[in-house]
């Protein structure tokens, strides 16, 4: 059976409820800059300023991947069986 989540709109939801919902089933994509990628990716070597890059999230916001194209984002979200979603 699916869980479903009711959202009303005259109730504030938490932060904490909002990460929750689809975690471990969703996971969403979003466009950055190379000069945004030390502060999610610490790890990562240093990078030409001025690209646009994209990253996965899981559905907390917990950063997955750092790639160079959305169509990879996807396709990594998809091999993990998590629902892709895109962020602006």
């Amino acid at each position: 059976m699916t869980e479903v989540t009711v959202i009303h709109p005259d109730q504030p939801v938490s932060q904490e409820a909002l990460a929750a919902m689809g975690e471990g089933h969703i996971a969403y994509v979003k466009q950055i800059r190379s000069e945004d990628v030390p502060h999610l990716f610490p790890q990562a070597p240093q990078l030409a300023p001025g690209l646009k890059l994209f990253t996965l999230h899981a559905a907390d916001g917990t950063p997955i991947m750092l790639t160079d194209s959305r169509e990879a984002a996807v396709a990594n979200a998809w091999s993990n069986e998590l629902e892709a979603v895109s962020v602006h």
